[in-house]
């Protein structure tokens, strides 16, 4: 079990790693046109904005690998989920002000400047309609194995009761 949770963190390091590199040069980019007519400043921030969803859900893994650890060893695994989230906090906080950077640009979607805001936001919407179905089919997800876990647990339940009969049975026989 924690072997997956090691997978995870080597994962989250990786990615992290490679979205603090991108932050580090998103200020540094312009975001007028360039090559394919895509604006680097703006293809670099919506890669980093995917990365930083990835990060999240490698969190949200880390974390249902925690609670299945035993109790015993959980402490250690909890304060390094402790440190992930900081560190994710800390990661989201420099891309806002790295995004921020370039005033020009917020200027610009403040005034309404860029033809491409109603596209902007339409692309916005979809992003956040698909995070909103991932989200709600991983609690699907959760709430089908609560069930069968429940079922499980009755199933249990019956049979150490049927257990019991069968065992004050042969006491009162004895």
């Amino acid at each position: 079990m924690s072997s997956d949770f090691e997978s995870y963190e080597q994962d989250f390091a990786v990615l992290t790693a490679e979205i603090t590199g991108r932050i580090g040069r998103v200020p540094k980019l312009v975001g007028l046109a360039w090559r394919c007519g895509e604006a680097p400043k703006k293809q670099m921030v919506a890669n980093v904005e995917k990365q930083l969803e990835e990060a999240r859900e490698l969190l949200e893994q880390m974390e249902l690998e925690v609670r299945e650890i035993p109790p015993q060893s959980r402490g250690m695994y909890s304060s390094r989920m402790r440190s992930y989230k900081q560190e994710m906090g800390k990661l989201e906080a420099d891309f806002k002000r790295s995004r921020i950077a370039y005033s020009d640009e917020v200027r610009n979607e403040l005034l309404g400047d860029d033809g491409n805001s109603s596209e902007n936001q339409r692309a916005h919407l979809l992003d956040n309609t698909e995070r909103l179905e991932r989200s709600s089919r991983r609690l699907e997800a959760g709430y089908q194995i609560a069930v069968e876990t429940e079922q499980i647990g009755q199933e249990m339940l019956e049979n150490l009761s049927h257990d019991r009969e069968k065992i004050q049975r042969a006491r009162e026989r004895v």
